[in-house]
């Protein structure tokens, strides 16, 4: 595996994946790398089934590895909720600030304890004539009482990791990223790397 594509179109998520597999000497590309216009619908009921369709759909397409995420946020006491659908929860349109709204009502006038949450976020990869495999990565939390912070997307100003008092939102970028749920999946997928040697 000496070049994978990340089925993605954040610069953002390619940079993290470039970094990563440089040290094992492997090439990265995103769906901006390719002329055609590739969407995957995500039919799947979960993280996992929305991530290796996406992920062995594009690597048959193209006979190559590729590499697809499916990420989001549960709320322990809305039984899961917003869960897959985190990113259109309060609508087609994809609109952070009405799936926070949306999500700030539902919890009412519960009080911060009783709202722990976590961010999942599940890597799949998939490779030619070979069986695709999924890693998962979580942050532990709660939802906070209203937004705050300006940093970052999605529900970055409501989410407080476990262990501080501030949220996602009022992080720096380099610490959120040191214990997000996606670098804690990158760092499955890392391991898996160096089990290979790939």
């Amino acid at each position: 595996m000496k070049e994978v594509v990340i089925a993605t179109n954040n610069q953002g998520k390619v940079k993290e994946f470039e970094q990563m597999f440089s040290a094992y000497g492997i090439t990265v590309k995103s769906l901006k790398d390719f002329e055609e216009d590739i969407d995957v619908e995500e039919t799947g009921d979960t993280f996992e089934k929305n991530a290796l369709l996406k992920a062995e759909t594009i690597s048959s397409q193209w006979n190559i590895p590729v590499l697809a995420d499916d990420s989001g946020l549960e709320v322990d006491i809305l039984q899961g909720r917003p869960g897959i659908y985190s990113a259109r929860y309060a609508g087609e349109e994809k609109n952070d600030k009405k799936n926070i709204e949306k999500l700030l009502e539902e919890l009412g006038e519960t009080t911060v304890k009783d709202r722990s949450a976590r961010f999942v976020c599940v890597i799949a990869v998939a490779r030619p004539g070979q069986a695709s495999f999924t890693k998962r990565g979580t942050c532990e939390g709660a939802i906070a009482l209203q937004p705050r912070g300006e940093h970052g997307f999605g529900y970055d100003p409501i989410f407080i990791p476990e262990n501080y008092m501030k949220t996602m939102a009022e992080l720096p970028a380099e610490e959120k990223n040191s214990i997000s749920h996606r670098h804690n999946a990158l760092v499955k997928i890392e391991e898996w790397l160096e089990e290979k040697g790939e």
